[in-house]
């Protein structure tokens, strides 16, 4: 067969499978350029599910008679004009093909009038037809009607789901938008009925009309440079985190994103705080100068190249790490509008308010080593040191720290302490594992990881594979605070723990560690999976559950906990502690009523 030049309507047919994939793309399309031209308010107007119909009204800068055809022309912008152009692309829409994809495949009606015409001008394409410009009454800006998507490529209209999914994309492609731009109003109606109005407003104010208090109420806001580069918005407490994507929100200078970069490495900020089954939510905006960011890769222009990848994501992760490790604020907790009403409580919403500001934190009392002066000791030889229990005035007010004073144990497993707001519930196993945690890592990154000699070797069986495989290690686990020997091929004698794990079961501790190793070796283990060894460790050393504390124990794990990074979730992700308001009591009680 002979190679021939194939017909305009074909190439932008072509070309509309990248572009257009379904309404929503076409709808995002629409929407960008109406941004572009400067437009504060924006109607959209969808039937179908926008199958049907979609149509956007704005009040934009509006385009000229003559031009009119030019914009529904493939390759045709007004936005780039040279490579240079290209290469620093600060506008949202650029390639010039969206208009013309839409024409080639749907009836568009494309009605415009500049802010000093005397009356607007209108163009209508159908199947890639072009009619001449006509007299049209509308006010300035723009107003582009398309009908019956695909309906001249009829094997990409059976590829379309159902006219309520193809709306929440829609939708959904709205409220990204809105998010970006929150000095723009923006009206959707489907089949005739307003289905979401957003007024001009702060970029808070948008973010809680678009994605709701309960997101608002459990975010900690963002806001960190370096250079030209900078990040600001809200992330999502640990404790509120849900199973679900949906919330996730990234836009690189306006431009709403989808990067496996700037995925990674919030990914990698919430590792330490976030059970595994859950993930971070997120609405940030990053801006960095144009020409440190490549947006043509895709002709949907959703996936980007930054110049500096290594530096972005480097930037991303401590960013919002700093943030998340922060230790309990010294300041008072938040009251009962601040806070879910205990009927509907769950796991996180509860979680405290963290000041943006650094705050001066409680000294933590002494916690593994004696203390100068006097001590109390608890009933067994590995309880906690701390000095005597420090009462809270009578008022229940006054210079109270964040966690409070622990008033009681229940059953073994949770501290209950009282502070100037209420109530405040401690997981004693959750918290302690946090603070042990934390203490391992900075021991570790210290090369300062002490240890505890035992006062009689402790020997185990073990596999004779892990004993060959930890024979060349030995010394690298010395480091760590374990004193091993292999006293045979199937036998290990245990001869020191780490210090701060001196309290845990030498033969449980050594086992856990073996089982790491058999499964990724010493090396990787103490490099890239280092914090998946020492929370397995910390979850050893932690005090276990149905362990009698003393008052003054109690108050020695709510000082540690209120200066340790982090500490409202254990190492896997679970909350730590609850605080119940008074107010929040005496709602439970009636009282007042």
């Amino acid at each position: 067969m002979s190679i021939r030049v194939l017909p305009d309507v074909l190439i932008s047919q072509i070309a509309a499978g990248e572009v257009v994939e379904r309404p929503a793309a076409a709808l995002k399309e629409i929407l960008e350029n109406s941004l572009d031209a400067g437009a504060t308010d924006i109607q959209i107007d969808l039937e179908q599910g926008g199958i049907k119909r979609i149509r956007v009204a704005d009040n934009g800068n509006g385009i000229a008679r003559d031009e009119l055809a030019l914009a529904l022309t493939r390759h045709a912008t007004s936005k780039i004009a040279s490579l240079a152009d290209l290469e620093q692309v600060a506008s949202l829409g650029f390639r010039g093909e969206a208009l013309a994809s839409i024409a080639a495949i749907a009836r568009v009606q494309l009605s415009s009038r500049g802010a000093d015409a005397g009356h607007a001008w209108a163009v209508g394409v159908e199947g890639g037809r072009l009619s001449e410009p006509a007299p049209a009454a509308r006010a300035a800006g723009t107003t582009i009607d398309i009908q019956d998507l695909f309906f001249n490529t009829p094997a990409r209209r059976k590829f379309l789901k159902t006219e309520a999914t193809e709306y929440a994309h829609c939708a959904e492609t709205v409220r990204r938008l809105a998010l970006a731009n929150p000095c723009t109003a923006f009206t959707l109606s489907h089949n005739g009925r307003v289905q979401l109005r957003l007024n001009a407003d702060s970029a808070a104010a948008r973010v809680r009309q678009v994605m709701g208090e309960a997101f608002e109420r459990n975010t900690i806001a963002v806001d960190a440079a370096a250079g030209a580069l900078r990040v600001s918005g809200w992330v999502i407490r640990p404790g509120a985190a849900t199973a679900s994507r949906d919330s996730q929100h990234v836009f690189v200078n306006g431009r709403y994103v989808r990067d496996k970069l700037i995925v990674h490495a919030l990914k990698e900020a919430y590792r330490d705080v976030l059970h595994h089954q859950l993930n971070p939510a997120y609405c940030l905006f990053i801006s960095l100068p144009p020409d440190a960011v490549d947006v043509n890769v895709h002709p949907a222009k959703t996936e980007i190249r930054f110049r500096d990848s290594r530096g972005v994501h480097q930037f991303l992760f401590h960013a919002v790490e700093r943030l998340l490790s922060v230790p309990v604020p010294a300041e008072r907790m938040p009251e009962a509008a601040d806070t879910p009403s205990v009927a509907g409580f769950r796991p996180g919403f509860g979680a405290p308010r963290q000041a943006s500001m650094p705050l001066q934190v409680t000294e933590a009392m002494g916690f593994y080593a004696p203390l100068q002066g006097s001590g109390v000791r608890g009933q067994d030889s590995g309880a906690f040191v701390a000095p005597a229990a420090q009462a809270l005035p009578e008022s229940g007010q006054g210079d109270a720290p964040p966690l409070g004073y622990a008033l009681a144990q229940l059953h073994g497993v949770y501290v209950l302490a009282q502070n100037a707001q209420g109530l405040v519930l401690v997981d004693m196993h959750a918290a302690h594992e946090r603070v042990v945690y934390e203490k391992l890592k900075a021991a570790f990154d210290a090369r300062a990881v002490p240890a505890q000699t035992l006062l009689i070797p402790v020997a185990l069986t073990v596999d004779a594979r892990d004993a060959a495989e930890i024979g060349p290690h030995l010394d690298q686990l010395r480091e760590i605070g374990f004193e091993l020997s292999i006293t045979s091929p199937t036998s290990v004698a245990v001869r020191s723990v780490p210090w701060l794990l001196k309290n845990a079961d030498p033969v449980e501790l050594t086992r856990a560690v073996l089982a790491e190793i058999a499964e990724f070796g010493v090396a990787r283990l103490l490099a890239e999976r280092r914090n998946e060894l020492l929370a397995t460790l910390a979850c050893h050393g932690a005090v276990r559950a149905n362990r009698h504390l003393t008052l003054p124990e109690m108050n020695a794990l709510l000082r540690e906990m209120e200066a340790t990074e982090r500490a409202g979730q254990c190492n896997h992700g679970r909350p730590t502690w609850f605080p119940i308001s008074l107010r929040e009591l005496d709602a439970m009680f009636m009282r007042g009523r």
